[in-house]
């Protein structure tokens, strides 16, 4: 079947859309249109309000419950995921969740970082802009028809900043000698990536991306931002001289400042996902703690908000027993899965499974600076990009590329034995030619792929 792209609404952020066909290749699972995985069905949601409060995510970890299999995920763009549904149960999943109040984004996606509008550090308010930007997308008099996985980002910079999440349209904010931010549009990839169009005031941002999403309009519905690049290319020169403060991604885990007296706290979801059970009990603790809102974050994680810091700190000790990540350089926190086995009908092997035994085998390469990707097959849900290390279920075993997408050529074949000895053989070579203070990602680089499918190789 041909791909459908997605209409977008002339309404504002949040409101009812014309969704394709659910049998659409391509289009995002959402509740309009459930996708069939290994457990189920699979919805996708993003509510229209920055967070919810914690009676409402009680109430969704209930028809979780309800109606699927109880599994909930945060995805790497801070998306929530309910699994094992069947499609009896969508609809009277889709009723509960409108009864707590939450309305589902739909249309375009418009991204902005989790703590805009709280965080002190921030450049400008990005769900201004956002919001700015839908209403001209939706003023628009013909309706733009759109990749169904399309995204824009609006980063007004701040504490947590979404340099590292990739957009087919990015809006950064960037200070001025004037104190009136400015702001860069560019397209495709990540901050770092990303090739600048212009670089202006809102207004000319604003009208700079409608130009960008009707030429997408007009390449038709498979058009994304890394196809506008090369009409672009001749801008790079010229704004390279502009002043870009592009940021190490800093972990959401932990507890980030907000003013004198107030706090987030961020917790990662072990592997990406929690049962109803474990996060409803967790969040009895934190309602009895006074937190008023949990805002979902990339990378997997939830923001807390309503608590002192030393509130919050009691919560962070207590919130390992309910299954979270607590600290951001857990070792396990460098390993992207994807559902694996179980969760998906083309997972070879349980990857979730996998990843808490690699945990065990190298802790000592999970440093934060290299992603290990265990990929179930080849389409690499989990990690689009290329990672280090990739390894990829195969009918025989496993396929392990390095700097590799999980889509690529493997370099080595094995079986879980053999897995085992190669990662611990990598794991060697890093602690002999390691220098001080190196991390494990740039000692990666610097002695090549060679080195590296030579370890791996047991060579």
């Amino acid at each position: 079947m041909a791909e459908t792209g997605l209409a977008v609404p002339r309404v504002g952020l949040g409101h009812d859309v014309s969704l394709p066909s659910r049998l659409v290749r391509g289009a995002c699972p959402s509740l309009a249109t459930p996708m069939q995985t290994g457990d189920g069905l699979l919805v996708r949601l993003r509510p229209s309000t920055a967070g919810l409060t914690v009676s409402q995510f009680r109430q969704l970890a209930s028809a979780a419950a309800r109606h699927g299999n109880g599994l909930i995920e945060v995805t790497a763009r801070g998306n929530l995921q309910l699994r094992g549904l069947a499609w009896e149960t969508v609809p009277r999943l889709e009723a509960d969740i409108a009864a707590a109040g939450i309305v589902p984004v739909t249309g375009l996606t418009i991204e902005t970082p989790p703590l805009s509008g709280l965080d002190p550090d921030e450049i400008a308010d990005a769900r201004s802009m956002a919001a700015r930007l839908g209403e001209a997308v939706a003023s628009l008099p013909a309706q733009l028809v759109l990749a169904p996985k399309l995204s824009i980002i609006v980063d007004g910079g701040g504490q947590l900043v979404l340099d590292h999440v990739t957009a087919d349209i990015r809006l950064s904010a960037i200070p001025s000698v004037d104190a009136t931010p400015l702001w860069q549009v560019a397209v495709g990839g990540t901050r770092a990536t990303a090739l600048p169009v212009l670089l202006g005031s809102d207004e000319q941002a604003l009208s700079a991306v409608l130009d960008l999403l009707k030429s997408l309009d007009a390449r038709g519905p498979r058009a994304r931002g890394r196809d506008l690049a090369e009409s672009y290319r001749g801008e790079k020169e010229r704004l390279a001289n502009a002043s870009l403060d592009i940021q190490s991604s800093k972990s959401c885990v932990g507890i980030h400042p907000l003013g004198p007296t107030s706090v987030a706290l961020g917790l990662q979801l072990a592997f990406g996902q929690i049962h109803a059970v474990e996060l409803t009990a967790f969040l009895d603790v934190a309602k009895a703690k006074g937190i008023t809102e949990i805002r979902t974050a990339p990378d997997h994680a939830l923001l807390l908000l309503g608590a002192s810091a030393d509130v919050m700190a009691e919560i962070q000790a207590q919130a390992a027993d309910f299954g979270f990540w607590t600290d951001a350089n857990t070792p396990a926190g460098s390993i992207a899965t994807c559902a694996g086995a179980g969760g998906c009908a083309s997972g070879t092997y349980r990857t979730k499974h996998l990843a808490a035994k690699v945990v065990g085998w190298v802790p000592e390469l999970l440093d934060g600076s290299v992603v290990l990707h265990l990929s179930g097959c080849p389409k690499g849900c989990a990690h689009p990009a290329a990672s280090a290390l990739a390894v990829v279920g195969m009918h025989s075993g496993f396929g392990i590329g390095v700097n590799e997408k999980a889509s690529g050529v493997p370099a080595v074949f094995v079986d879980e034995y053999g897995l085992q000895t190669a990662l611990e053989s990598l794991a060697r070579m890093v602690a002999a030619t390691k220098a001080a203070g190196e991390s494990v990602g740039d000692c990666l680089t610097r002695l090549g792929s060679d080195a590296t499918v030579a370890a791996l190789r047991q060579e």
